[in-house]
């Protein structure tokens, strides 16, 4: 059984279910307790299951993932929040150089199980160091795993697929996606690490998005419908492992590929999934060149109307769509 409920609220079901199902799964982070989080994901949860099992930590990031990394290596399974995805500079050597390199160099007699959350994305007037994507610096790092779900479903079951992984795991909710609302599955249930979803079937332009990207990918399609160019917005939810096969399926069927993310372009996961593209059996289907819609490559500014032009909004997706079909005909 279904019912509708906040992004947020549904990340939030999911660590109560984590955390009743096993004991070794804990909470632990700057506020997660009593004030609930930096967004109130996690309010109520220490009332539940107390400080021993939601931790309040000092303001140290470093320390943050240093303990998580070490209470995962013996055995426990903790979710540790980041309060702003900006902050995760200073968990780099932890996340980096420890956790996603111990069990291949002990040669698999270990295993780090932890999730690492962390709200980022522009949007809310928080300016150039509250503000950022850093999600392909985790990508590029052999060892974890990067997960950016959009929608409220997704965060619940991928959360718990996460949680349930031998593996650390970046989990990545952009802030603007807290208050969206959908249908969200009562039970327990995990969703597939490393499985892409067709949000929206299309047969013209292929869009591939991320994050926040996702929503406003699909009403960008419905506009485009409206037009006569039908698109399809496809998913990958999670950025590493990449479930490229349906990616390459989609663009060998219309011929033409848009890739939206909010991070700066340059260096980018759409530079990545280009390439994943240009290196399939899709390329030889395009009728006009890869395109990239991302974010400008300077700091997020303060001013609300500067922020806004800096990441991709609906019309930019609407307008670079539009061009891409009229090039390839």
């Amino acid at each position: 059984m279904s019912r509708e409920m906040t992004y947020a609220e549904a990340i939030r079901e999911a660590i109560d279910l984590a955390m009743a199902r096993d004991p070794r799964v804990f909470l632990l982070g700057e506020d997660v307790g009593v004030y609930g989080g930096a967004f109130g994901v996690t309010d109520g949860l220490v009332q539940k299951y107390g400080a021993e099992r939601v931790r309040d930590t000092p303001i140290s990031e470093a320390a943050i993932a240093g303990v998580a990394t070490g209470a995962a290596l013996t055995g426990m399974r903790p979710i540790a929040e980041i309060q702003f995805m900006d902050f995760i500079t200073l968990s780099m050597e932890q996340l980096v150089l420890q956790a996603a390199k111990l069990r291949f160099m002990l040669g698999g007699k270990v295993s780090v199980p932890f999730v690492l959350r962390t709200p980022a994305g522009a949007g809310t007037g928080a300016a150039a160091q509250h503000s950022e994507s850093l999600e392909n610096w985790f990508v590029h790092v052999p060892g974890l795993k990067v997960v950016m779900p959009s929608t409220p479903a997704d965060a619940k079951g991928l959360l718990l697929a996460a949680i349930e992984d031998p593996n650390p795991v970046i989990f990545v909710e952009h802030k603007l996606l807290y208050r969206t609302k959908g249908s969200v599955p009562e039970a327990y249930y995990t969703t597939p690490l490393g499985r892409s979803e067709v949000k929206r079937a299309g047969r013209d332009v292929t869009i591939i998005a991320t994050s926040l990207m996702v929503v406003r990918a699909l009403e960008a399609a419905t506009q485009l419908a409206a037009d006569g160019i039908e698109a399809e917005v496809i998913d990958p939810r999670t950025l590493k492992p990449l479930d490229a096969e349906p990616l390459i399926a989609s663009v060998c069927k219309t011929g033409r590929v848009l890739i939206v993310h909010e991070a700066c372009k340059t260096g980018g996961f759409g530079g990545e999934v280009a390439a994943v593209l240009a290196e399939s059996a899709a390329f030889d289907y395009l009728d006009a060149p890869i395109r990239r819609l991302a974010g400008l490559d300077i700091p997020v500014p303060y001013n609300r109307d500067l922020e806004r032009r800096m990441v991709p909004q609906i019309e930019d997706i609407v307008a670079t769509a539009r061009r891409l079909v009229k090039e390839a005909k």
